[in-house]
């Protein structure tokens, strides 16, 4: 199948838009004027195929200069880097914060997941859209998590031009939202990141122990507090010092799969295959979950610095940092942060004057959950849809590009920093021996004090809550995300190791502990759980994408029914969870069960 615009054409903001991000055309092949080159033959069809990977920016490009993607512009774009308009319009429609269709220039994305439709969301919707009323110049856009859960429910508004102007309003009343939806330049200034860290400033801390501390712009305030001691230690030790340090430590992965993280460096950066490439997972879709986005706003040199670390040790000259759309503060934080660092000698070439290059690239993602998997993230760099691959060959192998890759999120590689710093023995210390280092939780909801919280493998649940002054009548608790599964309150002895949470028929997921009172109606949660997981299916593969649909029909049909039907709908969701969890292709459909599985059997939700 093919597809074509017709005669449709670009704007001219739209065509400014694209040529800022890919330099003018150079010939009539690209898009430029008929009478200033010969047509008799192509220019540069090979090196614009090898600029495939630029068709996410470019979308992003018009998208954020005019608020929708035009034919035109996405015809023009496609001759810029000789892309098929079908498979340009497949990867532009797989993206929740693009449009192919016209749409006012200022979107206000509020969001409807877990934490935010227990502070009232569908409320907060409804009077917005009272507030700014018809013909506003304002689209509301009911979305997934925002990853703001501890100031719950928040807003986004984008509005576009040049440049995109964004603003935040979280915890968001429906004034705040109409005010920053109408004029983005004068709403609230957003909270330090420190604000969502309540342990800020305490002694003892590790991978939290900067945010709050430090300037977070200021790359000399970085270094006078520890900054870049890890990576000059791992140029002491070597490549494979630094491989051994880690796997002596026992770092496994935190975004939720906790495999060893030496091990997956030992095999990438054994691979004769080259050129080897680093990718850092910053698109943490899972609901509940903002702890990266913490770590990139208020520290963000230190994941700069871990990812030079990693690639050293892997043989990797070039890292790409993939960032959720929804953090515009992150991603401007780090674009900074990057660009200090290659000024100062701290990436490039040189790095401090130990002959090793390597250079960071920032990748915007623009909202699909299923990117958070890692196959699926190296799609969505190379400019494919952001599907999963069928495994093997494993990313260790065969990655990004096809080249050897690894992939870890940010806690993992920040967590490599006191690892160097105060050697594997004394990090291997801390936690329990299966579990080992501080652990990061996201916490939100029910609470008195929501925000991330940095503790030692192994202190339970109930140390946490009670950390985060939990409210009384909790009615149950979320570990692991919309992925995770329910745990009742008087479950709360339940260590939080990886080891401990799946004996208790739980997993630890990558941090998420959502707590819920007796005024949240538990069908509703499930409800949008299914919901969530119908939106998110990238529909690849049968399994995940029929079974998220019934789930969720199954779910609507046992609210509204009781007896021996209600129970008829509860044994075909097993079915169809059980065929999802065994033949899905990837994590998104082994998992899209777990969390109405544990509140069924655990919480007895529809007894």
């Amino acid at each position: 199948m093919d597809l074509h615009f017709g005669d449709s054409k670009p704007t001219d903001e739209e065509r400014a838009a694209v040529d800022a991000l890919l330099g003018p055309p150079r010939s009539s092949w690209e898009g430029a004027d008929r009478s200033e080159a010969d047509l008799r033959w192509a220019r540069g069809g090979r090196e614009a195929r090898g600029r495939r990977d630029l068709l996410l920016p470019g979308l992003h490009a018009v998208n954020d200069r005019v608020g929708w993607i035009s034919e035109g512009a996405l015809d023009y774009l496609c001759r810029r880097l000789t892309v098929p308009p079908a498979e340009a319009y497949g990867v532009a429609t797989f993206y929740a914060m693009f449009s192919v269709r016209p749409r006012p220039a200022t979107v206000l994305h509020v969001c409807t997941d877990l934490a935010c439709t227990a502070a009232g969301a569908q409320d907060l919707c409804a009077g917005i859209e009272a507030g700014l009323g018809p013909g506003s110049g304002v689209q509301v856009e009911r979305g997934p998590c925002l990853g703001l859960c501890e100031r719950a429910p928040a807003a986004l508004a984008v509005r576009a031009g040049d440049p995109v102007r964004t603003a935040v309003a979280a915890p968001a009343t429906v004034g705040e939202a109409v005010v920053a939806a109408r004029t983005p330049d004068s709403a609230a200034q957003e909270p330090p990141a420190a604000e969502a860290v309540p342990q800020a400033g305490e002694e003892g801390l590790l991978l939290l122990r900067r945010v709050g501390v430090v300037d977070p712009s200021s790359l000399d305030d970085y270094r006078s507090h520890g900054g870049y001691a890890a990576l000059r230690e791992a140029f002491a030790l070597g490549p494979a010092g630094v491989i051994r340090e880690v796997t002596d430590s026992g770092l496994a992965g935190r975004g939720g799969a906790a495999f060893p993280t030496g091990r997956k460096w030992q095999a990438t950066a054994s691979q004769p295959d080259r050129p080897h490439f680093l990718v850092c997972n910053a698109d943490e879709s899972e609901p509940g979950t903002f702890k990266d986005r913490v770590l990139m706003e208020g520290d963000p040199y230190a994941l700069v610095e871990a990812m030079t670390i990693a690639a050293y040790a892997i043989g990797a000259h070039r890292g790409y940092l993939y960032v959720r759309g929804e953090y515009p503060r992150a991603i401007s934080r780090m674009r900074y942060a990057v660009d200090q660092a290659r000024a100062r000698g701290l990436l490039g070439d040189d790095i401090l004057g130990q002959g090793y290059a390597f250079d960071i690239e920032i990748r915007r993602g623009a909202g699909a959950y299923i990117c958070g998997e890692e196959t699926a993230l190296f799609n969505s760099i190379e400019g494919y849809r952001g599907e999963p691959r069928a495994k093997p060959p494993f990313p260790v192998e065969k990655g990004l590009f096809g080249r050897p890759t690894v992939e870890n999120n940010v806690e993992t590689l920040v967590n490599v920093l006191p690892i160097l710093t105060m050697g594997a023995p004394a990090y291997a210390a801390i936690g329990t021996g299966r579990s080992t280092g501080p652990k990061l939780f996201c916490v939100s909801g029910a609470v008195e004090r929501p925000g991330v919280y940095e503790l030692p493998f192994g202190a339970t649940l109930g140390e946490l809550l009670e950390l985060a002054g939990a409210r009384n009548r909790l009615r149950a608790v979320l570990l692991g995300g919309a992925a995770g599964g329910f745990v009742r309150p008087d479950e709360l002895d339940v260590p939080l190791t990886f080891e401990g949470t799946r004996e208790a028929g739980t997993t630890l997921g990558s941090g998420v502990v959502m707590a819920f009172d007796d005024t949240v109606p538990l069908p509703r949660l499930l409800l949008r759980i299914a919901e969530f997981f119908r939106d998110e299916s990238c529909g690849q593969c049968v399994p995940c994408r029929v079974g998220t649909v019934r789930q969720e029909e199954a779910l609507h049909r046992i609210a509204e029914r009781t007896g021996a039907a209600a129970a008829e709908d509860i044994a075909l969701l097993r079915e169809v969870g059980r065929a999802m969890r065994d033949a899905s292709i990837c994590g998104l459909g082994q998992t899209a069960w777990n969390a109405v599985e544990s509140a069924i059997d655990r919480l007895g939700a529809y007894e």
